[in-house]
């Protein structure tokens, strides 16, 4: 981590500008997060990220929210994770309730309605460098169960129509058993 000994200034402000100059949800946050934290602050390393970010998609609630708070535990512990949660809450709380209060006019302007429309295209090819970011992570550890499982869950989701909660449950049990498996002979390997 930084010679900064108490980095909630940074992880407050980190995460409030990303949340309040991103559209698009936790899936466009969560690389520009990567980028700010392992690649500018080097405060969190590559593999860590991933793992964090597997973590945030897995568990309840939004994606942004759950990363950022996993970030500012792992960088700071639990007033770290408090601090970033507030960061990344409060843009999109105080620009939801400017857009309430001028909800009529935003919602028949035209210009307004291109301007979202030109944001979706920016989301979209910010969701596709996550998962060309993300699976190359994956095929570069040169393990073949994960990319395997990789390639599986896509097919289930988008050709089966299968449920994601079963897919991740089914991910998460075969990565598990992975592990274990791989953990048991790499120590029988250095006995």
């Amino acid at each position: 981590m930084n010679a900064e000994k108490k980095p909630y200034r940074t992880l407050f402000l980190s995460t409030f500008q990303l949340s309040a100059f991103t559209f698009g949800g936790g899936y466009v946050i969560v690389p520009l997060m990567r980028k700010k934290f392992v690649e500018q602050l080097h405060w969190i390393e590559e593999q860590e990220m991933l793992d964090l970010t597997a973590l945030s998609q897995s568990a309840p609630g939004p994606i942004a929210v759950n990363a950022s708070l996993l970030v500012g535990y792992h960088v700071a512990g639990i007033p770290g994770a408090l601090i970033t949660v507030l960061g990344t809450v409060l843009p999109p709380l105080i620009i939801i309730s400017v857009i309430s209060v001028f909800y009529a006019a935003f919602r028949d302007n035209p210009i307004v309605s291109l301007v979202m429309l030109g944001m979706q295209a920016g989301v979209a090819a910010v969701i596709c460098d996550v998962v060309v970011t993300m699976a190359k992570g994956v095929l570069s550890q040169k393990r073949i169960i994960p990319a395997v499982m990789m390639v599986l869950a896509f097919l289930a989701a988008v050709f089966l129509d299968i449920n994601l909660v079963i897919i991740l449950l089914v991910c998460g049990c075969v990565g598990a058993v992975e592990t274990i498996w791989r953990d048991k002979h790499q120590k029988e390997e250095q006995a």
